[in-house]
């Protein structure tokens, strides 16, 4: 991982927080989002079947990218989470590719998006709709962005925290490494509870082994659909993990 996100490694410490929004440095030129388009452009690598996740491009950090040892201050935005391919993303982008009937004619939430791996994987297996949800707005772009490098049309990217809100009638949420946080997979675990009793939908969850999913009460709730092990690159960035598993979200009735 990147010097830039290494700080805010989801496995270590105070874990990423969640995806805050865009801080543009002081004295940044970058006002537009075709200028904050062309600065993703020249500052990452595209990466073709990234990991875990083969047929699919995506546009991230690598030891070719100028700012992989920079010095964060250096950076102009909010730390880009967006850039790095998580474990978590990597396993539920995979299973939707390997299993695309699973998002086939489905309204498809894509949750803390990230790069957007998981919402074009679902976009592939014939999903109806997705919708891509990431706070950080330079996330937003980066989805875009992505989905160009894979042929498709953009999917709507939507910046507000929905995690707690009203939820529309999704027959699929997808959480890819979002269980960082003690407190935040409590909230996840709340609301994605009423979304499942409420209306029926379908939550797929991907998790490299995160202490504060495996000892949340969640835990008892999920269901392994997959696991893959990480190559040895991958272990060693994420401090020992070994595989990603995606989860199927069962909630007590």
């Amino acid at each position: 991982v990147s010097r830039v996100v290494s700080r805010c490694h989801p496995a270590v410490g105070e874990g990423r927080g969640r995806r805050a929004g865009v801080r543009l440095s002081t004295g940044s030129s970058l006002s537009s989002e075709e200028e904050v388009k062309r600065f993703i452009v020249e500052n990452t690598e595209v990466v073709r079947g990234p990991h875990n996740t083969p047929n699919i491009s995506l546009r991230l950090f690598t030891p070719s990218c100028r700012f992989w040892l920079a010095r964060p201050e250096l950076w102009p935005f909010s730390d880009p989470y967006w850039a790095i391919h998580w474990p978590g993303g990597q396993a539920l982008t995979r299973y939707l590719l390997e299993a695309p009937a699973v998002a086939r004619d489905s309204r498809v939430l894509d949750l803390g998006s990230g790069c957007g791996a998981a919402a074009i994987a679902a976009k592939l297996g014939g999903a109806s709709y997705v919708l891509a949800n990431d706070i950080d707005p330079v996330a937003a772009i980066a989805i875009q962005l992505n989905c160009e490098l894979n042929g498709l049309e953009p999917v709507p990217v939507e910046t507000r925290d929905l995690i707690g809100s009203e939820a529309e009638s999704w027959d699929l949420i997808l959480l890819g490494d979002m269980f960082y946080e003690e407190q935040l997979a409590s909230s996840l675990h709340s609301w994605l509870r009423e979304c499942v009793r409420a209306r029926g939908t379908q939550v797929l969850i991907g998790d490299p082994g995160r202490a504060q999913l495996q000892n949340h009460g969640i835990r008892k709730q999920l269901r392994r659909l997959a696991a893959y092990e990480l190559p040895p690159s991958l272990r060693e960035e994420n401090y020992g993990l070994t595989a990603s598993t995606v989860w199927l979200y069962q909630p007590e009735t």
